[in-house]
């Protein structure tokens, strides 16, 4: 059913469209705190599905084919944000088994023992010891923490509340947050650079800023030596070149501006990619492609929202 809805929706040729899912994590077990990323046996099974109804092919070609006008029927791209260390233990040897291709999009700044402000609010309120905690500094009161449900519900309101914050100031809240909680943060959640390196040997990698900041809250010369220096700190690891990128939250005139789509051709990326939903055709920007997240863990679901993401962009 999916595969022929899928030719119809992703025909090849001059009219052919890509659909590009994003993937973060893939667990060695279900983490229910993280009840949205899956584990390596869902993955596998997600990857069943993709490859029965898609043709995966790497980005890098995708974007060729794409200006060429000579996609394949039901063309997809998988791809990977952020760096963490289990895209290289868990994701890669799935993606092996599948005969499939992926493009990971790192953040230079956290290789080798770093660890994102998103991951210090989920440590901090999951593995803290205490009950309640008073959230008052970001307008959020006193929260309780019995239950699993209340601790997601709070990482959820914080996050919401500190993404957009300036990044030194939610750098220090976050560490603050850490410190109020209790927790030791751990410090091998993102690859370190001689996984980067293995991975980068069979798998494409992108520059993802350096320290995943929203671009629109930097100054120009900020955001451009996020955007530059990203991509030259990776091409120093691999000693290649690293030719895609991904805007960090992604978002575009929210999270990234014209003028940071400018800032990615001029620095020499070959093309980049956005969280804007819906599937690439040939009158897409091959700066601003869209992407789309699946995320339901049973074959119809999975299968009706990948379809639901492909029908958006033929309205």
């Amino acid at each position: 059913m999916f595969k022929h809805l899928f030719s119809r929706l992703s025909p090849n040729g001059p009219n052919g469209r890509v659909s590009i899912f994003i993937f973060h994590r893939v667990l060695g077990q279900k983490d229910l705190n993280r009840y949205l990323v899956p584990s390596v046996d869902e993955f596998d099974r997600m990857l069943g599905w993709i490859g029965a109804w898609f043709d995966v092919i790497p980005l890098s070609s995708a974007m060729r084919m794409l200006g060429e006008g000579r996609l394949p029927r039901r063309a997809a791209c998988i791809t990977f944000d952020d760096g963490y260390a289990d895209n290289y233990l868990n994701a890669l040897p799935v993606l092996e088994k599948h005969g499939m291709h992926a493009t990971f999009f790192v953040t230079s700044g956290y290789l080798d023992g770093g660890i994102m402000w998103n991951d210090v609010v989920s440590h901090s309120i999951f593995d803290t010891a205490l009950e309640s905690i008073d959230l008052s500094d970001v307008g959020l009161g006193s929260c309780a923490l019995a239950t699993r449900a209340d601790r997601i519900g709070v990482v959820g309101k914080i996050n919401k509340a500190a993404k957009y914050m300036a990044y030194d100031a939610r750098a220090e809240y976050v560490s603050n947050l850490a410190t109020r909680c209790g927790v030791s943060l751990p410090s091998s959640l993102m690859m370190s650079s001689d996984q980067l390196r293995k991975l980068a040997e069979v798998m494409e990698i992108g520059a993802h800023t350096v320290t995943h900041p929203i671009l629109a809250k930097l100054s120009s010369e900020q955001a451009l030596s996020e955007i530059r220096d990203g991509k030259v700190a990776l091409e120093r690891v691999l000693g290649k070149p690293v030719d895609l990128f991904a805007y960090p939250n992604g978002r575009p005139g929210k999270d990234y501006l014209d003028e940071h789509v400018q800032m990615a051709r001029e620095i020499g990326f070959f093309g980049a990619v956005s969280t804007t939903p819906g599937v690439a055709s040939i009158e897409s920007d091959l700066f601003q492609l869209p992407r789309f997240t699946p995320w339901a863990t049973g074959k119809l679901k999975f299968g009706a929202q990948l379809a639901q993401n492909m029908l958006r962009s033929s309205e």
